[in-house]
This record gives C-alpha cells, sequence and structure tokens, in this order.
C-alpha cells in the first residue's frame, strides 16, 4: 500500500465511486469531491499528496478549458502539488497543453485498473522525491549558520563531566525527552549535539532553536510554519522548525523564557506530535526527539505559576545538570590548551603552551562566563601572543576586571579576592610597589599594610 493521499475531484458519482473502492486498497487515504469549487478547503484541511482533477464539468463540455483552470488554480496554490488530469476525450494536443502548465500526467477514462494504480504509484514516487528535495533546500536556508560552524566535542576529566558522558551514552541511543540544566556559558548545545550524535537519529537533523530571541509574534511562525497569506509578508508557504527537524532533534535552548500562553502551544504540540500552521486547520504529523535546555529554576517557577508543571513533566524524562566552569578543577587548563590550538590552528600561529603565570592566573579567575568566556579569552590571547608562549598578560584578565566580573562573596571570601588581587598586581609589576598600589588604587602604606596582613 502506498503511504499517500489521494484527492479525487469528479462530478460523476459513478467515477467517484468507483476509484474510491479500488485505491481505498491501493493507498492510505481517499478523499472524493464532486466540485472543484470545494479545492481550497479541502487542500487547507489535509495533507494531500496526489489530486486526479477531471478536465470537464459543465453539462456537454469536452474541451477541457475547466481542467486547465483549476490545474493553474491548484499549482498557484503550491507549485509541488502533484495533480493527474483526467478526461473521457482523448486529445493529445489537450494532454500536451495539460503537461506544459504543470500536470504531472494524464489518463483516460474509462481506466483500466492496472494502468490506474502505476500512474498513482509513479505520482506518488515524484511527490516523495520532491518533498525530500524541499525539505533539504529549507533545512539549508534555515541551518546555513549551523552548518558552517563546527561543534565542540565534550573536553573535560572532572567527575561530574564523566558522570555525565555516562548518562549521556545511556540516554542518547533512547527518543527520551532530555532537560539539560546550567549556568550560561556551561556547554548545554555542546551536551544536546552530542545526544544527538549518539542517538540513532544521528544522520538526521540537528535543530538549533533560541527560544530566547524570539518574539511571541514570530514564535509560531517560527516553530510551527505558515501557509502563504497568512500574513503580510507571507509570500509563500514556509514550513516551520519542527516540520524541518521532522525524523531528526529539535533543540529548544532558553525555554525558562516562554512566557504561559506560549507555553500551553509548545505542549499541545509535544503532546499531540502534530503541528498546524498558521493560516492553514490542517495538522501535519511530526516525529522529533526533543531536547530543552535553560539557566532559569524551573521547578521554583513552577511553585510560582510562571512554568507549567505538565510542560515540565513532559521535558524532563532525562536531566541533566552541567556544572560551573569553576567547579572542574584542573579541567580549566585542559580546556584552555584545547582553545589554544584550536586557535592556533585558525590564525596560523605557532603558539606551543601556556605560561606558568597565564595557568595560575586561568585558575585563580571564577568564570562567570564559563566555558565560553573562556573560550573567548583564549581566543583574543592567541590573537595578542606575540611569542611561542600565551602570556598572562596576553589573557588580559586584570585585578579590576577580576573584582568586576566575579562580583560573588558567596564563592569567595572578600579577604580571599582581596589577597589574590593584590597578589596579582604584585606579580605583575614584578615587586615594584609603587606601580602595584597604583594599579590598585592604593597608597604606597596601604598597600604595604595588606602585603604584611596577607603574608605576602
Amino acid at each position: 500500500m502506498l503511504d499517500a493521499t489521494v484527492l479525487i475531484i469528479d462530478d460523476d458519482d459513478d467515477i467517484l465511486l468507483s476509484a474510491r473502492l479500488f485505491l481505498k486498497q491501493q493507498v492510505k487515504q481517499v478523499i472524493t469531491c464532486k466540485s472543484p469549487k470545494e479545492i481550497n478547503v479541502l487542500l487547507s484541511k489535509n495533507e494531500i499528496d496526489i489530486i486526479l482533477l477531471d478536465m470537464n464539468y459543465q453539462k456537454g463540455a469536452s474541451d477541457g478549458r475547466e481542467g486547465l483552470y483549476w490545474l493553474e488554480h491548484i499549482l498557484s496554490i503550491d507549485k509541488d502539488y502533484v495533480v493527474i488530469l483526467m478526461t473521457a476525450f482523448g486529445n493529445v494536443e489537450l494532454a500536451v497543453k495539460a503537461i506544459k502548465k504543470g500536470a504531472t500526467d494524464f489518463i483516460l477514462k474509462p481506466w483500466e485498473n492496472e494502468k490506474l494504480f502505476a500512474t498513482i504509484s509513479s505520482a506518488s514516487k515524484l511527490r516523495e522525491s520532491t518533498k525530500k528535495v524541499k525539505k533539504l533546500e529549507k533545512i539549508h536556508s534555515s541551518l546555513q549558520k549551523d552548518l558552517t560552524r563546527g561543534f565542540e566535542n565534550i573536553v573535560g576529566q572532572a567527575d561530574e563531566i564523566k558522570q555525565l558522558q555516562n548518562t549521556l551514552l545511556k540516554v542518547a541511543p533512547t527518543d527520551a525527552n532530555v532537560l539539560i540544566l546550567g549556568e550560561n556559558g556551561t556547554g548545554k548545545q555542546v551536551f544536546a549535539y552530542e545526544i544527538h550524535g549518539n542517538s540513532q537519529r544521528k544522520n538526521q537533523v540537528f535543530m538549533h532553536v533560541d527560544l530566547g530571541s524570539l518574539n511571541e509574534n514570530l514564535f509560531e511562525s517560527e516553530l510551527f510554519g505558515y501557509a502563504k497569506g497568512a500574513f503580510t509578508d507571507a509570500k509563500e508557504d514556509k514550513p516551520g522548525r519542527f516540520e524541518l527537524a521532522d525524523g531528526g532533534t529539535i533543540f529548544l535552548d532558553e525555554i525558562g523564557n516562554l512566557t504561559l500562553p506560549l507555553q500551553a502551544k509548545l505542549l499541545s504540540v509535544l503532546q499531540n506530535r502534530t503541528v498546524t500552521r498558521l493560516g492553514e486547520s490542517k495538522e501535519r504529523k511530526v516525529n522529533v526527539r526533543l531536547i530543552t535546555a535553560t539557566n532559569m529554576p524551573l521547578n521554583e517557577m513552577v511553585s510560582k505559576n510562571t512554568f507549567r508543571q505538565d510542560l515540565l513533566f513532559r521535558i524532563n524524562t532525562v536531566e541533566l545538570l552541567l556544572p560551573a566552569l569553576r567547579k572542574r578543577g584542573t579541567d580549566i587548563l585542559l580546556l584552555a590548551n584545547h582553545f589554544m590550538q584550536v586557535f592556533s590552528s585558525k590564525y596560523h600561529k605557532d603558539i606551543r603552551k601556556l605560561s606558568i603565570k597565564a595557568q595560575e592566573a586561568l585558575l585563580q579567575y571564577k568564570w562567570p562566563g564559563n566555558v565560553r568566556e573562556l573560550q573567548h579569552v583564549l581566543e583574543r590571547a592567541v590573537i595578542m601572543s606575540d611569542g611561542a608562549d600565551i602570556a598572562e598578560e596576553d589573557l588580559q584578565l586584570s585585578p579590576q576586571r577580576y573584582a568586576q566580573n566575579n562580583a560573588m562573596p558567596d564563592e569567595m571570601a572578600l579577604e580571599d579576592m582581596e589577597k589574590m588581587m593584590v597578589q596579582k598586581a604584585i606579580d605583575k609589576h614584578k615587586g615594584n610597589i609603587s606601580k602595584a598600589a597604583a594599579e590598585l588604587g592604593l597608597t604606597r602604606a596601604a598597600l604595604y599594610r595588606r602585603i604584611e596582613k596577607f603574608g605576602i
């Protein structure tokens, strides 16, 4: 049986009955109607694959003009519709004219069932091929940015990272929904891509959607798509991200940013596994693996009624909590060396290692921006470095910047922070108290008191 929905339009009840009785054994669904005036409604409510269209409707008509008119009308809605014209009057010239106007094939009535099935079968293959090409074109257009960038693999030896990798390898081959939690910059997208890359869907699409960048007006059109004419700038049909990810994985980043009305719309799609484009009423089935991520406390938001509990249940079959970089110990240097090699290659530099001072500075810094900030720091350091080693100055992690970026007394005692800043200033200026005091905004006497206090 062909996985196709066939629409038959003919004003003859006997033709409709005969076609239905035969084709319902050969295809997934058969829809019939007597008047082409119903075409718009039928196409908007159903996912039609093949249209069998009679060429004459007025009594006594045999020139096929009506059929050609409705053919053009159907193809103006979507040029990729597969239309097979039917007529009881054999006319080679008319058939050629119909093919030129976009008809897929031409069949005479009464037909032989074998001939009809062969025509429908060929049309079904054409429809599937067209849909695949169209999907690939849309995917290429929507994902051009993601396709040109590389995804980092997970780098780390910390116990927390090893545990997460073990969990990932267990979860990835399933279709379980995964919620990834963690601060900004901890690598949530990297983990999402690793899940996809170790799944049964790895050869299909990985669709990244940043929900934080979508306002309420764009949410439905971007995720669920829209029909031509649905709004002012809708000049053609456009599938949404869910349709484009069909068969693959969709990664909804920053899901905690959704308002309650948008959460309700998303929940409906996840429950029904169907989407409805803006401007249409027909539902389209989608088969996607769902991965979501946020840096927001969803459980607290549920208790405050700002996040739906039923949506949280739907998305967090498995939770992964990514640790902050400051809690990953020597992974900081492991990642720093990894990024140093990546950017040395990118910028054609022969940089071999991090200096001891640079390593110490990296370990002392608290990384409020996590792995993403470390990546940016190393990229800049590679660009700024003049030698074979990255020096502390190349990192540009001055005491002032350190204090500004890490105002976190809960993470580090203020006294320890002050000691570290004094030590860094003295090291930077090679023991020159005047320069160190000036950088710290202290008098020489005040700096000496702190040196004595901290035993430096």
